[in-house]
């Protein structure tokens, strides 16, 4: 079968669904705020009870991680990230996502060789190559004196 340039981009644009940019933008957009505006109400919270702003955002973490991971146990996550896309990729609940998931999947293969291996088979990357850029831009920023 011999196409065309003019008629491979027509058979693509036929059997690709249509993009609905704005629903998933405005769904992006309502749950990352909303997870935004929960991890600014915790931390306000912590701070009426009296914690200073450290203990603040370290309990704010902690408790936000812990919803990711409930979530992600009992399968609600996945329904959430299903209507926001991208707006569940807010940092820390996005990452606690990434570990609880693998680990979940993979727990009959056992602690070491399931849990343990696999656990990192998504956020890994993300560590590693967080970790190198975050050195090179180091390295970068001290040559130019900004340090």
């Amino acid at each position: 079968m011999n196409l065309t340039q003019n008629d491979y981009e027509k058979l693509v644009k036929q059997a690709s669904p249509n993009s609905k940019i704005l629903k998933n933008c405005l769904g992006a957009f309502l749950v990352g705020g909303a997870i935004c505006t929960l991890g600014q109400g915790l931390i306000t919270w912590y701070y009426s009870l009296g914690m200073d702003k450290t203990a603040a955002g370290a309990l704010t973490s902690i408790t936000l991680i812990a919803l990711a991971i409930l979530l992600t146990a009992f399968h609600v996550f996945d329904k959430i990230a299903k209507f926001a896309g991208a707006g569940t990729l807010v940092p820390i609940t996005g990452f606690a996502n990434s570990m609880a998931s693998p680990a979940m999947e993979f727990k009959a293969e056992g602690f070491i060789l399931g849990v343990g291996a696999k656990m990192f088979s998504i956020a890994g990357p993300v560590i590693v190559y967080g970790t190198v850029a975050s050195m090179i831009y180091g390295v970068i920023l001290l040559l130019l004196g900004g340090m």
